[in-house]
């Protein structure tokens, strides 16, 4: 069975602040023109999405550089539920949810609760990860780090520094953002995520649970 763990995209939906706006219309009609065509405008970081290194480090991998099975792999997912709003999550509370193991898979995903507020004023006061509670992930052997919010780092416009980007994908691993559908799943299973092929900084992507 497949589940899948991605936000539609659809026009006018919510977007990262100052990112673009995602803009979808009927470019041709099936009636008038014989075929249905429809033209679609948004950003690489629309919805949920994978960030590629080159996203915030320079000369970092782009998309084109990573293997589509690097994007498939056994996951931990770690549930934090209750958290508060811009709240900083660290090592004691990710490893009393779920007695980390000392090697990872290669893919974590933190269930924080927050994609219920995706298309909410509040998904932008989002609880945040710690850094170095990344750095341990990293160090354990996590090379994909996935979560339901906008950010493992605070979301703010005024924000110039994202710490766990810098250390995630400064590591040249990589990180998924906007996560939902995360509630039943199990804490050990398997992930995909199937980005469009835009080569650049990030894409959107399907996320499918294999269950």
């Amino acid at each position: 069975m497949l589940r899948d763990l991605s936000h539609p995209i659809t026009d006018g939906m919510p977007v990262y602040p100052g990112d673009p706006a995602v803009h979808i219309r009927a470019a041709l009609d099936l009636e008038r023109d014989g075929v249905a065509v429809t033209e679609v405008r948004f950003g690489s970081h629309t919805g949920t999405h994978i960030d590629a290194p080159s996203h915030t480090v320079a000369g970092g991998r782009t998309m084109s550089d990573v293997p589509i099975d690097e994007l498939v792999g056994d996951a931990l997912l770690i549930r934090i539920p209750e958290l508060r709003e811009r709240r900083i999550y660290g090592w004691d509370q990710l490893n009393a949810r779920a007695a980390i193991p000392a090697r990872l898979p290669p893919i974590v995903l933190i269930d924080t609760g927050w994609a219920q507020w995706f298309d909410h004023p509040r998904a932008t006061d989002h609880p945040a990860l710690d850094v170095s509670a990344a750095r341990e992930l990293l160090a354990r052997g996590m090379r994909i780090l996935a979560v339901d919010t906008l950010s493992p780092d605070l979301t703010d416009e005024a924000l110039t520094d994202f710490p766990v980007h810098e250390v995630v994908l400064g590591g040249g691993g990589l990180i998924v953002e906007n996560l939902c559908e995360l509630g039943e799943l199990p804490s050990t299973l398997r992930i995909g995520f199937f980005p469009l092929r835009l080569g650049g900084d990030g894409a959107p992507v399907r996320a499918v649970a294999f269950l």
